[in-house]
């Protein structure tokens, strides 16, 4: 396994401070030495992204798509040692590393599907009318084009679909946008196999030096260094409120500012209809329980908040989800820094008053194990406490217990950005709850009826982002294929000469896009 850092297609070795990864279910190190990547290093990947840059934004659609899909050849290719590597480095299960791959390539794919179409660059067109009056208009034609070199800070809880070639990476390029990457040091080894599958498909299409590269730290400096390179243009980031704010600021201090486009976590709220208990609430309990729980409760999407009426139906519900909780398995978190936060999270939430125990399990042995909990309050201790709205990254959910709905809007009323918020109960009673639904809009960046959060479609129409915290900027997502928008800004021409015109707004439309003329959609 290569250790360096990649620079281009060059090896970066030249720094003193290496680290070992370390397999979370065992506590065990992992074999290599990873070489932190030093200032020069950095600057060298950024120079040679810029200067990939000016070549690859003219990429054709075409030759973009085929990248793509080498990447995802190159990473299926790797077969069972990137599976193995990436379960030992993260805890998780091969199964749920296999299934992770798949998406990966299918991400990668679909944006090779987009690229190779052409409409993802709105192409917008209105010709010249010489004989307008009382005045002529100009010929105007705007499209979206590569905003530059991109960096992406890959995410501790997806190894591979958040991470190296994951959906940040896959939009950029597909964007025709360099891409270089922050390895996360929990999962270096799986960085480095991935990175060199990027690589060996860079080659294999021809593209330019520069077209992607791969640095090493387990401190702060090297991601500091190039969010504030002035020649990186736009920054991708999955993680914590923290750190994706400390990469805003970082970018907001530049002398040209650049964005950073962070999702930062979030409680993604699951309001419960009275309705909904009456008639399911042991099946209710255990869905919840199960996505309460999936993957440890280290996802994004993670229903950290339960919201319901304090009725019978609920406490019946609240006791088959503490059934459902206790019979749960515990299970290794993704490094000791998330199990410790987790923990401390618990115990600072049960410390507070007003806040009881509704399902937990007591924590044994010295390992990594994420032990789920469910604790209850009232609605009215939950409006006075904004401590209780925060995040607590693992399988915990808050119950909040309403008296009326007026409580239950009011809960959702003060509740921050969210990526998700969910109403569950019988479609021909939801009609009931629309007060709630349009005050929700306003949170969330995905509403969901009758489902829970976790699990989030790689497609067309998703929208995985949302009003701060939980993201910088809720224009956009980082899933799906409007992710490509983030890494490009539009330009219009002003009487072009044709030929000078790129090929989507040259007059006889020689790729066949669909492009908005004079108001008017359609392939002409």
């Amino acid at each position: 396994m290569n250790t360096n850092n990649r620079i281009g297609y060059q090896q970066g070795h030249s720094g003193t401070q290496t680290y070992q990864a370390i397999n979370p279910s065992t506590q065990e190190v992992l074999p290599g030495d990873f070489v932190a990547a030093t200032e020069q290093e950095v600057n060298q990947a950024v120079e040679l992204a810029y200067d990939a840059w000016k070549t690859y934004r003219n990429t054709t659609g075409a030759q973009k798509a085929v990248f793509l899909r080498t990447i995802a050849d190159e990473i299926e290719a790797l077969d069972q040692e990137l599976i193995n590597r990436a379960s030992q480095e993260s805890g998780l299960p091969t199964g749920r590393i296999t299934g992770e791959r798949g998406r990966t390539c299918n991400q990668l794919r679909l944006f090779a599907k987009l690229v190779e179409a052409g409409h993802w660059v709105d192409a917008v067109i209105d010709p010249a009318m010489p004989d307008r009056k009382p005045l002529p208009r100009v010929d105007i034609r705007r499209m979206l084009q590569a905003m530059g070199p991109v960096v992406v800070f890959t995410a501790s809880n997806f190894p591979l679909a958040f991470s190296t070639a994951g959906g940040d990476t896959a939009s950029a390029l597909a964007a025709g946008c360099p891409v270089i990457v922050k390895s996360h040091p929990s999962h270096p080894g799986t960085n480095a196999l991935v990175s060199e599958a990027i690589l060996q498909a860079a080659k294999k299409c021809g593209m330019p030096e520069g077209i992607y590269s791969s640095v090493q730290d387990i401190g702060y400096g090297v991601g500091t260094q190039l969010v504030q390179h002035p020649k990186v243009k736009a920054v991708a980031f999955t993680g914590s409120l923290r750190g994706g704010m400390a990469l805003h600021k970082a970018a907001m201090n530049r002398e040209e500012p650049i964005p950073v486009f962070a999702e930062m976590g979030s409680i993604n709220p699951v309001f419960l209809m009275p309705e909904q208990l009456k008639e399911n609430a042991a099946q209710t309990a255990a869905q919840m329980a199960g996505s309460v729980t999936l993957g440890v409760g280290q996802f994004c999407t993670n229903p950290g908040l339960t919201v319901a009426m304090a009725d019978d139906h609920t406490h019946a519900f609240l006791s088959e989800l503490e059934k459902a909780i206790q019979a749960a398995q515990p299970a290794t978190m993704l490094n000791e820094g998330i199990f410790k936060n987790f923990e401390q999270g618990k115990e600072k939430l049960f410390a507070e008053s007003g806040v009881e125990p509704a399902g937990i399990q007591e924590v044994t042995g010295t390992d990594w194990k994420g032990f789920p909990a469910v604790a209850k309050t009232t609605a009215q201790n939950f409006l006075n406490k904004p401590k209780l709205h925060e995040e607590i990254f693992g399988p915990l959910t808050l119950v909040v217990l309403c008296n009326n709905y007026e409580e239950m809007k009011a809960v959702a009323a003060v509740l921050q950005g969210q990526l998700t918020a969910t109403i569950m109960g019988p479609e021909d009673k939801l009609a009931k709850w629309e007060a709630l639904m349009n005050t929700l809009r306003e949170k969330v960046g995905r509403l969901i009826f009758n489902g829970l959060p976790t699990g989030v479609e790689v497609g067309y129409a998703m929208q995985h982002g949302g009003p701060f915290p939980a993201t910088t900027d809720s224009r956009f997502t980082s899933v799906g294929t409007d992710a490509i928008k983030r890494f490009a800004r539009p330009i219009a021409f002003q009487n072009c000469p044709d030929q000078l015109l790129p090929a989507e707004l040259r007059v006889d439309n020689p790729l066949g896009i669909s492009r908005t003329v004079n108001g008017e959609i359609g392939k002409h």
